[in-house]
């Protein structure tokens, strides 16, 4: 439940950010979000990718459908190989799942699983003054992160093998007016569309609410569903840089933290329909909600994934500004967080077919 502190519903929003699910394999943010979406919509089902769709029925004399997307996937790594030779320890080797920047890795916590349940572990960082000049200016790289789990080459092997995924290990805290941690991409997002579904009762259109796969591995679940569910109209949710931070230009913050929800125009793989955002900007100031424009120079998101899959269709993205992207320290503020749900709550609920986005 809401607290007098944070505006929503923080609990879930921990529970789906610390739970982990990589691209492929996002069994355990899917079983979180299924019993949600049971308590929330008419039905709902999952496909063979591992996409999760919730249905909400509108009026019976209304054929109109919109689809709204959130990732249930995480960036992490899967196991290539266990290095290490007999009676000396063991270690892993990495394959990153999505996109990692080597600088973040070091010294981090990690979580490997496993059949047979978690390992604990620590992603190597040797001291720096132990490094010759060349290595320590050396430019870090993600194929050369290591895992240690302490424990001997032989019995790792036995325990761990490769395919086993790896997540990083962190909490999810308030931390002053922000909620910071790992996964908030796509999470807070995700635990947005969530609690919009729990909000709206009896919309005039349908509503797919879609809990996606492997977006961060090239939008491949948003992909599959632009054509299987085929709304008339899509809406993702994503977050997007807020690098309103010390280092930056006004011009490069792309959004702020605490200045509202941000409203899509593009990012590197779509630009989002000018009726559809326009639509939006007119919904956030008839109800009062704060927001900003979001043009996001590069990066890609499941908005991209229904635009013309299954023939064209008009687009609209709403997003969280989010600090330290694809690292463990994401940040988001809380206004930010409740007013993404109360826009795309008021946009659902004031979407019933009659507005004309095709040019």
């Amino acid at each position: 439940m809401a607290s007098a502190s944070t505006p929503f519903d923080f609990d879930l929003l921990r529970d789906l950010t610390e739970t982990s699910g990589v691209p492929g394999y996002e069994d355990r943010v899917r079983e979180l979000v299924v019993a949600e979406l049971e308590e929330s919509v008419d039905r709902v089902r999952t496909d063979a990718m591992g996409n999760v769709v919730g249905t909400l029925e509108g009026d019976a004399d209304s054929d109109f459908s919109v689809g709204v997307a959130a990732h249930m996937d995480e960036i992490g790594f899967m196991v290539r190989h266990v290095a290490g030779e007999e009676d000396e320890y063991g270690f892993l080797e990495l394959e990153a799942l999505g996109g990692w920047d080597a600088r973040v890795l070091k010294a981090q916590r990690v979580t490997i699983h496993t059949d047979d349940g978690d390992l604990p572990g620590v992603i190597g960082s040797p001291p720096p003054h132990t490094l010759d000049e060349e290595d320590r200016e050396k430019s870090p790289e993600v194929e050369d992160v290591f895992v240690d789990v302490g424990l001997p080459y032989e019995e790792l092997e036995e325990r761990v093998s490769p395919g086993d995924l790896v997540t990083m290990d962190q909490t999810t805290e308030r931390v002053g007016e922000t909620v910071t941690g790992k996964a908030l991409d796509d999470r807070v997002c995700l635990f947005a569309m969530l609690e919009a579904a729990r909000r709206i009762e009896d919309p005039d259109a349908t509503i797919h609410f879609c809990a996606t796969v492997q977006e961060e591995v090239g939008l491949r679940g948003a992909k599959a569903l632009g054509v299987d569910v085929d709304p008339d109209l899509a809406v993702a949710l994503d977050v997007t840089v807020a690098n309103d931070v010390p280092g930056f230009d006004d011009g490069e913050h792309v959004t702020e933290l605490g200045e509202g929800t941000a409203i899509k125009l593009k990012d590197g793989s779509v630009i989002t329909s000018p009726k559809v955002h326009k639509r939006m900007q007119s919904v956030a100031e008839a109800e009062g909600i704060d927001h900003q424009l979001e043009i996001l120079p590069s990066g890609g998101t499941d908005t991209a994934g229904f635009q013309n899959t299954a023939g064209a269709k008009p687009v609209g993205a709403i997003s969280i500004p989010t600090r330290y992207l694809h690292t463990v320290t994401e940040t988001a503020h809380v206004e930010d967080v409740a007013a993404t749900i109360d826009l795309l709550e008021a946009f659902l609920e004031s979407e019933g077919g009659s507005h004309e986005y095709t040019f």
